[in-house]
């Protein structure tokens, strides 16, 4: 499609006559895009359980170590992307990184046909997943700019929140694909029963888990071509003023990715254990959250030419205290809910699917518990309920404001939190940790539903505090430090379960809900605040 020079969706007679078909033509090739983007970022979630279901010869850490690899790196990838819409144009960005995709979800399915197949080989391609965790936040600064700011609410969650169908149709998806030789392939025999949202599957039967990469090709490639025949640079001063050309600006946003890249591998490489390809240093998550983010930030500053001069432009955001409050409060919503997505099913497998006895005076968690829910059944009803209510989050807050949706949603994810903490406990000391799981699988999707009215509630406050210029960059820097919950969460639960102390992964979690609360009352909810947006 053609670049656009003029576009005011503030001008309502502009707006009704042309603007808003070329806005919503960009926003349903940028959803599908999305949804794929979030699909392949977080398919190690399932994945990772069918691996342990077939008896793959890792040990259950070196597993939830694949989601975080992919959850650090995507994360850290949104913030190059948060400034790719200004350099490089909403057109460009949006089909270069769509086909990005492929190369994780083709080496995905290559990887998984072979059980030999080393442990740094997943590692790599969990690395490279991080690609469609970092379209997020281009993603949305694009759509943001399309729309006037009476609709953002909307249009933004209907954004993400359709996007975030993509964890959703990925754990739906993945599972049904593995019943049948789709791709071709050899299948292998399941050693511990499985399933999919229709059943269980028995032990003993056969499954073609490298369907969970090949499957994706099906959808990345039409949206590759739907992206650069589709969509649309707006070459405004406020949006993309001077454009490269597309070559120029795939090999800008390459670079740039590849910095992001670079700062995750060393914080991975200070993080992870010898025995995971790590220095073995162990430094703290925190302190390596800390380096990579600032890493980053720094290192894309230093680029010369056209890149550093827009990136100064942008970097202006910095110096808003808000850019810092608001990146706390979505990091409880969408970190959160991303984190959790990544989790969820492997934490169910490992929590329910197990029986917890023990043995010669000795607590064990090793017992395959027959009478277990099928994490592949049930975990894609969390993110779903995560995703559907996402934009009725922005709807509502169009309405009533954003601030006081947050609010609400804040103490619905403390009391969640607190009652997920108490049946984890008692399911992770009991030889029938099934009798506690439905109580704790419907607070988890009352959590689940609070992040997604969360996020779009988020959305809405920052589009009313920033000017328009900053907003779109604002969303991108947000939504990168919010993506490190699908790093931080996995490695917590992780680390947590292996203490078999899950249940304060839970706690630690519903008091930095409960800090996000006085934030966002003190900065927006209070009538003498800067930005009072009941």
């Amino acid at each position: 499609m053609s670049d656009i020079l003029k576009w005011d969706p503030e001008d309502d007679q502009f707006w009704q006559s042309e603007g808003k078909k070329i806005a919503s033509r960009n926003l349903w090739i940028s959803i599908p895009s999305l949804l794929c983007g979030f699909a392949v970022w977080l398919y190690w979630g399932v994945i990772t359980v069918q691996m342990l279901n077939l008896g793959f010869p890792f040990a259950k850490p070196d597993l939830f170590s694949l989601m975080a690899i992919a959850g650090l790196t995507g994360a850290t990838l949104r913030i190059p992307s948060s400034f790719f819409i200004r350099l490089c144009g909403g057109r460009n960005t949006i089909f270069f990184t769509t086909a990005l995709l492929m190369i994780p979800a083709f080496g995905t399915g290559v990887a998984l046909q072979d059980q030999s197949t080393p442990l740094w080989v997943f590692q790599l391609l969990a690395f490279l997943s991080g690609f469609g965790g970092g379209n997020f936040a281009s993603s949305m600064s694009n759509i943001s700019f399309f729309y006037p700011k009476s609709q953002q609410g909307l249009a933004l969650g209907l954004n993400a929140g359709l996007g975030n169908f993509g964890v959703t149709s990925m754990q739906i998806l993945v599972p049904l694909f593995m019943t049948f030789a789709a791709f071709g392939g050899d299948p292998m025999i399941l050693v511990n029963g499985s399933g999919t949202l229709i059943g269980k599957i028995p032990a003993g039967s056969e499954t073609f888990i490298h369907n969970a990469g090949y499957v994706w090709m099906l959808f990345l490639i039409p949206l590759a071509f739907l992206g650069w025949f589709g969509m649309n640079n707006i070459r405004t001063p406020e949006v993309t003023p001077d454009a490269a050309h597309p070559t120029t600006s795939m090999f800008l946003m390459t670079v740039m990715l590849g910095i992001g890249f670079l700062t995750a591998f060393v914080g991975l490489w200070l993080l992870l254990p010898e025995s995971a390809n790590g220095s073995g240093f162990g430094v703290p998550k925190e302190i390596v959250l800390v380096l990579v983010i600032t890493g980053t930030v720094f290192a894309l500053k230093m680029l010369p030419g056209a890149i550093k001069g827009s990136l100064e432009r942008q970097y202006r955001i910095f110096g808003n205290k808000h850019t810092w409050v608001m990146s706390v409060i979505y990091t409880m919503t969408f970190g959160s809910f991303i984190g959790f997505a990544a989790s969820f099913p492997l934490a169910i497998k490992v929590i329910f699917g197990y029986q917890h006895v023990m043995v010669d005076g000795v607590m064990t968690h090793d017992l395959i518990n027959s009478n277990g829910p099928s994490a592949l059944m049930y975990a894609w009803m969390g993110p779903f309920i995560g995703a559907l209510i996402r934009p009725v989050g922005g709807w509502i807050s169009d309405k009533i404001g954003g601030a006081l949706v947050t609010q609400i949603c804040a103490v619905v994810m403390i009391g969640s939190a607190v009652g997920v903490a108490h049946y984890m406990n008692a399911a992770y000391n009991s030889a029938t940790p099934e009798v506690f799981f439905l109580p704790f699988f419907l607070l988890f999707l009352l959590l689940f539903g609070a992040t997604g009215i969360g996020n779009g509630s988020t959305f809405r406050t920052i589009t009313q505090v920033f000017p328009k210029e900053q907003s779109g960059p604002v969303l991108g820097w947000t939504s990168a430090v919010a993506a490190y919950g699908a790093f931080y969460i996995p490695k917590v639960l992780g680390e947590q379960i292996k203490a078999t102390t899950p249940e304060y992964a839970l706690y630690g979690f519903a008091i930095f809900y409960a800090v996000c609360l006085v934030i966002n009352w003190w900065y927006y909810l209070r009538k003498s605040g800067e930005f009072y947006n009941p």
